[in-house]
């Protein structure tokens, strides 16, 4: 599939991966991309639906919008989270079908595996248990597109396909300590207690479950590869294929910023899942996807884009 010749509507294409994506599909070639704007459409109701696929008259979608947070946003609002993400995926891959486009590209979430998910997480593992009680609800919203995706093409041969992306990191993530995912917050919180010469840092947990982390550019360069390319309704996951946990990523970022103070865990907070890790061989075998960024690389690149955008 050439995108440059296509019409294409990103969801989110404003927001944090939104960004990236947009910004590769330009690079790409791409001349006719609608990025939808939440003030002008709501994409939990069907009718702000309707009017935006009439507006934008998309061969394909890119489905990235998404009402997220970390543990804490999770735990606050778990009912919002669940019906905003759920109505969103749900509807807008039904008149995405009705309008007859081409393609759908769906985004699920790490969340939506199990909880006790055996390491290195394989796709057939998802519906092996129930997710983590934290962010459950969210999780199984995002699945549910997994569901329609697959019965849609049995029923209707409608062409949508299912990504799995791990925890992402980088340039224009969220750093705001009431919603934001572990790495900004590290980030913010470390950089602050240097920058104030604070004795201490307190951080959520025991430090002892792992997580993989996957730069945003590389997911946005797989969800290209997977438009381009890929056309099953098998879910695939996207990472790195590293993990590591929360007590190394605290070392790691507090030396970033030549913090020495103590890191103090509140062992009140919940860890969520005990660990994550993707098997990442279907994105390779599917269509060509590897991570290019490391870790050190990538987290290096998101705190100057946090230090020149964010600290003035």
């Amino acid at each position: 599939m050439e995108l440059k010749t296509e019409s294409i509507l990103v969801t989110g294409g404003a927001g944090f991966l939104g960004s990236h994506v947009v910004k590769k599909l330009e690079l790409e070639g791409a001349k006719d991309i609608f990025i939808p704007r939440s003030k002008d459409y709501n994409l939990v109701e069907k009718e702000s639906i309707i009017r935006l696929l009439k507006d934008s008259k998309p061969t394909i979608i890119i489905h990235l919008a998404a009402v997220v947070g970390g543990i804490g946003a999770n735990m606050q609002n778990p009912g919002l989270f669940f019906y905003q993400n759920l109505l969103m995926g749900v509807q807008l891959m039904e008149q995405a079908r009705i309008f007859n486009i081409k393609k759908f590209v769906a985004t699920g979430t790490i969340c939506a595996y199990p909880k006790f998910t055996p390491v290195p997480f394989h796709e057939e593992n998802l519906w092996d248990g129930y997710p983590e009680e934290t962010n459950a609800p969210y999780g199984l919203a995002k699945k549910m597109m997994l569901v329609q995706s697959q019965a849609y093409r049995q029923q209707y041969g409608f062409n949508s396909i299912f990504l799995l992306p791990v925890n992402l990191y980088g340039p224009r993530d969220n750093f705001d300590l009431d919603s934001s995912h572990v790495i900004p917050a590290m980030i913010r919180k470390f950089h602050s207690a240097k920058s104030n010469g604070e004795p201490s840092v307190t951080l959520w947990g025991d430090g002892s479950p792992t997580r993989e982390f996957l730069y945003v550019e590389d997911c946005a360069e797989a969800i290209l590869l997977a438009t381009k390319k890929y056309d099953s309704s098998e879910p695939v996951n996207l990472g790195s294929g590293r993990e590591i946990s929360i007590k190394d990523l605290a070392s790691i970022v507090s030396s970033k910023f030549d913090y020495t103070g103590r890191i103090i865990w509140d062992k009140t907070k919940p860890n969520g899942q005990p660990r994550r890790m993707l098997d990442v061989t279907r994105a390779d075998t599917y269509f060509g996807f590897k991570a290019r960024t490391s870790f050190e690389d990538g987290l290096s690149k998101t705190i100057k884009w946090y230090l020149e955008n964010l600290t003035n």
